[in-house]
């Protein structure tokens, strides 16, 4: 028997395992336009040659899923008889088809609500509450539809194997001895190492950096994949450690001088130095002609500024908040810290930044350390407090989180009396919250002042609303639609909310301040970050505030900045704090303002904007600036050569840095000394 026969065997697993590859490779082709199907406007207005540039370099992050699958397959081809009759290879081949296709099923209602590729978020999501999570996803999406075609697809992919597995049967009865199959397992190894590592270049494997290719967000994620992103996610404390690196990216003594030139003001003196970064006495500019007593937070869910009409994108979403906004001073230039819920709520109520590896801070260990928010400034002087939530506490931490900071009392789905609406998954609707809110806030001391904070959550997938519904539902945004008739009612139910606290005798004498936790995914994708995913309003309520500030501020912040513009407010005089953000309404006239913002999950971009100018971070490549619009149609102008790229990129890293020396030295709160200090 000559070479080549002895050899037909081992050519024909080679064969089954190519083939199998190709399949491998199809299949994911097919769901990454599964994703485009979903998205088709997030897709329009990008070139076509863009999104189908986005498959040929999406190859490359399918071949290491494929690779890796393929792995026990091409280790096989040492033993001596092969992979046998390629059983126990064509079962393993259709489990991890059956997975990669069910993760790229499930993506595109992912991308839809995120705006990103499956990453650690959705293992968050499910390691926080999977009962929970798997209701919404039942009550929210039509599964049983993607259910069918997962079956169908995977039903597909095992008869085309079973096809592949026919026309590549092995010739003779022998296998080749070990030391003619030895270098054709060297190179199929070679093979599979090269698409495991996506590149042939030295140094680091493929990164998803090398996805962007493309002018157009959407363009870029399409070429990333799901599995592949999902798995990064999965493997290890590495976001964390990512996080972590940003420690040595500046020297810490000239990052802490940076930071403190970024957040001191002229009403600012710095206190105990040598021991926290940004520990200072502030003394606020103009004073209330009537000094509010008690302090009321509500935050509302998903209440995205693209479509808050007092500030200018009037579609009929929100006229209860317009209506409020007429009497109210408004922030036109408003950002969230981060893209998920409880981003927005230690950013807002413990004015802490949301930093790269801790986006889930409430739920690590160093969401024990305390901070120096609302809870920490307010209850040594006395104040009575309350936090009322339509859902569950548990979720995202949230009672631990602030019970630990200080607050003392939580209502949530549990304590509502007599709800009109409960949603199996989340619980009371946003009109019950607001309801029992009035119950809480009537129930106060007379004796004593207070805060509290209300969060709403109706405007959440799956948008479980009251039938009938108080508000028309909205029509004319395609796949939006349900998120903003959401939204319309959350402000129907915050217009009926002020309505009755009009008629409470403590509405007087409070200061109201309402903002959005984040905003969702619209059209326009703005920058490489998705500007408009962090644009929310911002208002401040209280007698007399536009005779003092005016009606309308156009400086640009951020919600860590709430704390000491709201304490400010309320105190009307000095006061010690350590929040990340500042008093708003006691900058410099000509101080455009500045924030730091993130994206949920796995994503460690990081931006830094100040005014109208914009700087961002990816984790890998060169930092991009430009300069950013939002009225009265939204835009994004690159700007390679502006003058303050460097700078605002030096302000950035040492912000970041200085932040996360604080967070992992526990040097975030008020220390006794400080708390002394308050009246």
């Amino acid at each position: 028997m000559n070479y080549t026969s002895r050899l037909r065997p081992l050519f024909a697993d080679i064969g089954f395992i190519s083939l199998s590859a190709l399949l491998l490779l199809f299949v994911q082709a097919i769901l990454r336009a599964v994703l485009w199907a979903r998205n088709p406007d997030l897709a329009s207005g990008t070139p076509t040659t863009d999104l189908l540039w986005a498959f040929v370099v999406g190859l490359r992050f399918d071949l290491i899923i494929s690779s890796y699958i393929l792995l026990p397959l091409v280790l096989a081809l040492l033993l001596p008889n092969g992979l046998g009759q390629r059983k126990l290879a064509k079962a393993w081949l259709i489990v991890t088809a059956a997975i990669v296709l069910f993760l790229g099923i499930s993506e595109p209602e992912f991308y839809h609500e995120f705006h990103t590729r499956l990453n650690s978020l959705a293992i968050q999501y499910l390691k926080e509450d999977p009962a929970t999570v798997s209701s919404m996803i039942w009550h929210g999406f039509p599964v049983v539809r993607y259910l069918l075609l997962w079956a169908v697809l995977v039903a597909l992919f095992t008869w085309i194997l079973v096809k592949a597995d026919q026309l590549t049967r092995k010739f003779g009865r022998h296998y080749p001895a070990w030391w003619l199959r030895l270098p054709v397992f060297l190179i199929c190894a070679f093979l599979i190492a090269w698409g495991a590592r996506g590149t042939l270049r030295s140094g680091a494997p493929l990164r998803w950096g090398d996805a962007f290719h493309s002018q157009s967000l959407f363009a870029n994620h399409l070429a990333l994949n799901g599995t592949w992103s999902l798995a990064r996610a999965a493997m290890g404390n590495k976001k964390k450690d990512a996080g972590k690196s940003w420690l040595k990216i500046m020297p810490a003594a000239q990052a802490l001088e940076r930071t403190r030139k970024l957040l001191l003001t002229p009403d600012d003196t710095l206190v105990l130095p040598a021991q926290y970064p940004v520990l200072r006495r502030h003394t606020p500019r103009p004073r209330l002609p009537v000094q509010p007593r008690n302090l009321v937070f509500i935050i509302m869910e998903s209440f995205s500024g693209q479509f808050t009409g007092a500030l200018g994108n009037d579609h009929g979403i929100t006229p209860r908040f317009d209506e409020l906004a007429k009497d109210g001073l408004i922030f036109d230039r408003f950002f969230s810290n981060g893209t998920h819920t409880h981003q927005g709520m230690f950013s807002t109520v413990a004015c802490f930044p949301n930093l790269p590896g801790f986006e889930y801070l409430m739920q690590e260990p160093e969401g024990q350390h305390q901070f120096s928010g609302l809870p920490a400034l307010l209850k040594p002087m006395g104040f009575e407090d309350v936090y009322v939530y339509n859902g569950a506490f548990n979720w995202d931490n949230q009672k631990g989180f602030f019970r630990n900071q200080g607050m003392t009392r939580f209502i949530g789905r549990d304590h509502m009396e007599n709800p009109v609406f409960t949603d199996p998954t989340w619980g009371v609707s946003d009109q019950d919250m607001f309801d029992q809110a009035l119950r809480e806030l009537n129930r106060m001391p007379a004796e004593k002042p207070f805060f509290a904070v209300l969060q709403t959550l109706s405007n959440h997938t799956p948008y479980a609303l009251p039938d009938p519904l108080p508000v028309s539902p909205v029509t004319g945004f395609g796949g939006l639609n349900a998120h903003l008739t959401a939204q319309r009612y959350a402000d129907w139910a915050l217009g009926r909310f002020f309505d009755e606290a009009r008629k409470q005798p403590w509405y007087k004498d409070t200061l109201f301040m309402l903002v959005g936790d984040h905003g969702f995914g619209v059209k326009n994708q703005l920058s490489e970050i998705d500007l408009l995913r962090f644009h929310v309003p911002m208002l401040l309520l209280a007698p007399g505030i536009q005779d003092v500030y005016g009606k309308r501020v156009h400086t640009a912040a951020t919600q860590q900045d709430i704390v000491p513009t709201a304490v400010s407010l309320l105190l009307g005089k000095p006061f010690t704090h350590q929040c990340w953000g500042r008093d708003l309404l006691s900058l410099p006239a000509d101080d455009p303002g500045f924030g730091i913002i993130k994206p949920s999950g796995s994503d460690h971009t990081v931006a830094h904007f100040r005014g109208d100018r914009i700087v961002i971070k990816p984790p890998h490549g060169k930092a991009i600036a430009g300069r950013y619009q939002l009225y009265p149609t939204p835009s994004f102008t690159p700007d390679k050569e502006m003058p303050e790229k460097a700078d605002m990129l030096a302000d950035l890293k040492a912000y970041v840095s200085t932040a996360m020396h604080a967070l992992l030295e526990n040097r975030t709160g008020l220390p006794p000394a400080a708390d002394a200090e308050n009246p």
